[in-house]
């Protein structure tokens, strides 16, 4: 059973970092491409990161690119997604996902705001 599980969310001031983590199980991690995506409040969610299955290729949305950087840790079965530069358009609950596979974890949520 896949299980993904978002944590390292939280309120922080505009231009701030957090990064998040997404804890893999239930599938081999090493052979899968990750993403990452958010969904604002009354938006649909949107795609904004993706890892390959070794870390040696990343893809951004426009919006991220430059403050954005996901990474992945296979042997702890973990990605994730280091966030700098931090502005109040970034607030959103930010999930996981395997490319491969149509489940989700239940998000972490993400505030900028002073």
């Amino acid at each position: 059973q896949v299980r993904l599980v978002e944590s390292g969310g939280g309120l922080v001031q505009p231009g701030g970092s957090l990064r998040l983590s997404c804890a893999a199980s239930g599938f081999t991690l090493s052979s899968s491409f990750m993403s990452w995506y958010r969904q604002a409040p009354g938006k649909e969610r949107e795609w904004v990161a993706r890892i390959s299955t070794t870390g040696g290729v990343t893809n951004y949305a426009d919006s991220v690119k430059g403050r954005f950087t996901i990474s992945r840790d296979n042997a702890k079965n973990t990605v994730y997604l280091q966030m700098n530069s931090l502005k109040p358009e970034d607030t959103a609950v930010y999930y996981c996902k395997a490319v491969q596979f149509g489940s989700w974890g239940q998000g972490t949520q993400v505030t900028v705001s002073s």
